[in-house]
């Protein structure tokens, strides 16, 4: 007979223990999670909206990640940049905030290549890939939300015109199929 894997607890073996808790215990560990990390904390704000601008940490965050001072010899970050977005949408799952931290990555990513030059294929493989999924996000939106993010998708498409890794080429076709009437 062959022996079943452990592999360990799992959600359901804490959320039974979660569902016998009391209300001031359940507070209790929010408050200890909410200690534990500055992602905890920005998760807590932006879920229950107690800050001005929820978008700001994670904004940040894609910021210290995709546009690096080159002085200081830190590398650049995608997937903590992606974290970032992925960290948004599970505390709040807001369509337009997430359309709006997309596109800021693929701002970032554009604007420091256009600034210092050129990168290598897998920065430009996680922009272009990024920059299609904020496509297919934009869409996804009302139309009355999608004019500003159109226009900022054209600027990141235009300003990458000297760019080279077909990273150009690929922003320009993905933009026109999306958005032909701008042909």
């Amino acid at each position: 007979m062959a022996k079943r894997k452990h592999s360990g607890p799992t959600w359901s073996d804490v959320k039974s223990i979660l569902a016998s808790l009391d209300q001031k215990q359940l507070v209790q560990l929010a408050g200890d999670l909410y200690r534990l990390s500055k992602e905890n904390k920005d998760f807590f704000h932006a879920r229950f909206a107690v800050v001005e601008d929820p978008l700001a940490p994670y904004k940040k965050t894609i910021e210290e990640c995709m546009y690096q001072n080159v002085y200081r010899d830190k590398p650049i970050e995608i997937s903590k940049a992606k974290r970032g977005i992925s960290n948004y949408s599970k505390a709040v799952g807001d369509p337009l905030g997430e359309a709006e931290l997309m596109t800021f990555f693929v701002e970032c990513g554009n604007s420091f290549t256009v600034e210092f030059g050129d990168i290598d294929e897998e920065f430009y493989n996680a922009l272009n890939l990024m920059y299609k999924r904020t496509i297919e996000k934009v869409l996804s939106l009302p139309v009355e939300q999608r004019g500003e993010f159109r226009e900022r998708l054209k600027e990141i498409m235009t300003s990458s015109g000297g760019i080279g890794w077909g990273y150009h080429d690929e922003l320009r076709h993905d933009y026109c199929q999306a958005f032909p009437q701008d042909e």
